[in-house]
């Protein structure tokens, strides 16, 4: 093959249109050719461009042949180039919705894992309940807080009127009023309360009636 005609091989070449075989010969031939060493330099970032052309475009260019008046005919990309340029492109694309899916079903997996545990509520530091002979039931959560202490109150069959409270006995004696609620019709509550007491310093928690006597009282040791 002469030098005219591996030079022709150039385009293909760029493209990785040429077979095992022509690759070799073209690759020999370009460490000798000055001219092709120039060519391929200001041609390398060709197969970047025909990525970004659509194959059908490239197709018509390839297929005109119209030329100017004394300009030399520019040789058309074969068409096995091209086949393989599209070929390339529907890999590429078939890669990128791969890793679009992969990173999407990670995502997915990840939020699925992650709910259950970003959804579920802090548990308390310490929980107490108490129950007396005639049905009341009486349960306290606490949770330490930098200010003092939280309270989530949950109760049943208490008393039926009044305004009932929850008072916090603390280990020197003192006391304090962590909330207070109007009775309800069914006996039922759930509400929440605060102390600055801290948890460490609780030594009792009593529920009281309307006439501040105490219904029931839970212990915190």
């Amino acid at each position: 093959m002469s030098d005219s005609e591996l030079h022709q091989l150039l385009g293909a070449y760029l493209l990785g249109g040429l077979d095992a075989e022509d690759t070799l010969r073209f690759q020999a031939h370009i460490q000798e050719c000055a001219d092709c060493q120039a060519e391929l330099a200001e041609l390398e970032k060709l197969p970047t461009l025909l990525n970004a052309l659509p194959v059908p475009d490239a197709v018509a260019l390839t297929a005109s042949r119209g030329t100017a008046a004394g300009a030399e005919p520019v040789p058309s990309v074969p068409r096995a180039v091209l086949d393989r340029l599209a070929a390339r492109r529907r890999t590429s694309r078939r890669r990128r919705a791969a890793l679009v899916g992969a990173v999407a079903a990670a995502c997915l997996a990840l939020g699925l894992a992650a709910g259950p545990v970003l959804n579920r509520p802090p548990q308390p530091d310490a929980s107490y309940s108490v129950q007396s002979g005639d049905g009341l039931r009486f349960s306290i959560d606490l949770a330490r807080k930098t200010w003092g202490t939280e309270l989530a109150v949950n109760g049943s069959s208490l008393p039926l009127d009044g305004t009932l409270s929850l008072w916090i006995r603390d280990r020197d004696g003192g006391e304090d009023r962590a909330c207070a609620w109007t009775a309800t019709p069914s006996g039922r509550v759930k509400v929440t309360g605060a102390t600055p007491v801290q948890l460490a310093s609780i030594a009792s928690v009593e529920l009281r009636d309307g006439s501040q006597h105490t219904v029931a009282e839970i212990s915190v040791p």
